[in-house]
């Protein structure tokens, strides 16, 4: 049976980040995925200029639907919004054999606060003592632990205090540093180095968190999963696509077309569709 994951977060209606880009990185990778709204964002390139959020109620009526029927292997929480909904999602999953990846999202990469200042502490002491693995940027990992990530040794002291809320391994996202990532677990640092490429990067945390949580579903190991998925995303740059006038998205679906160009290569059929560019 294919695998089924499970997205929590908002809508970003020009597509690029948010459940949009997380559903895509599901599809990309052969797993069923569902979702659960948490708000819609009016959103584009150049930043979010209006967030609704959607009632408790809401969410909660979504996740009941969800787990009441499929065999979600694994889920991934994103833009959570408020306090309320923070709290709703930690209640449904708490007791649920789901292994849970939490993306703490807080303001958009292109501008616009997308968790209420108040929710911030609801997330550590609710949701982040579930997680199976918590996957900040800098600047979150400085909101989570109330210290400035600068170097691996800041990225370190950020983790273990993000660890001592609960949670079951922190990965550090070095995208702002030198594109090393930290993976932190109470046993273990292990630094995971990367290289900077070239490209649009609307949707880029979601995408890789959301790769995170396919690869963990299909058996990969923290340390397997974490080096795929930024693998991963070094390709959804690299395809990255110029739409809008602002920042454009990453494209989920780049190594496909690598591979289309490839097989397309490998046979003598000069005139092969465009569509399988």
């Amino acid at each position: 049976m294919t695998s089924v994951v499970l997205t929590i977060g908002g809508s970003d209606s020009g597509g690029g980040a948010g459940i949009q880009a997380d559903i895509k990185t599901f599809s990309v990778l052969g797993l069923h995925g569902t979702s659960a709204l948490t708000a819609i964002t009016a959103q584009n390139t150049l930043g979010v200029q209006q967030v609704f959020g959607l009632g408790s109620d809401v969410v909660r009526a979504q996740l009941q639907s969800i787990t009441d029927d499929f065999p979600v292997a694994a889920a991934k929480t994103g833009m959570l919004y408020s306090a309320e909904i923070v709290a709703v999602v930690a209640d449904h999953l708490r007791d649920k054999d789901i292994l849970l990846v939490v993306d703490p999202v807080i303001e958009a990469e292109a501008g616009g606060r997308l968790l209420r200042p108040e929710a911030t502490s609801a997330l550590k002491d609710l949701l982040l003592p579930l997680a199976h693995v918590v996957t900040p940027n800098i600047f979150e990992a400085e909101a989570l632990s109330g210290i400035a990530v600068g170097d691996k040794e800041s990225a370190i002291l950020a983790a273990r205090e993000i660890l001592d809320v609960g949670a079951g391994a922190v990965i550090v996202k070095g995208g702002h540093l030198d594109c090393t990532d930290l993976l932190a677990t109470r046993d273990m640092s292990l630094f995971l180095p990367g290289r900077r490429v070239a490209g649009e990067n609307h949707g880029v945390g979601c995408t890789y968190s959301a790769a995170l949580t396919a690869f963990l579903a299909s058996g990969c190991s923290l340390p397997q999963a974490a080096r795929r998925a930024k693998r991963f995303v070094e390709y959804a740059l690299l395809g990255s696509m110029r739409v809008g006038r602002g920042v454009g998205p990453v494209s989920q679906a780049a190594h496909l077309r690598a591979e289309a160009k490839r097989y397309r290569s490998q046979c003598n059929v000069p005139d092969a569709p465009d569509y399988l560019l």
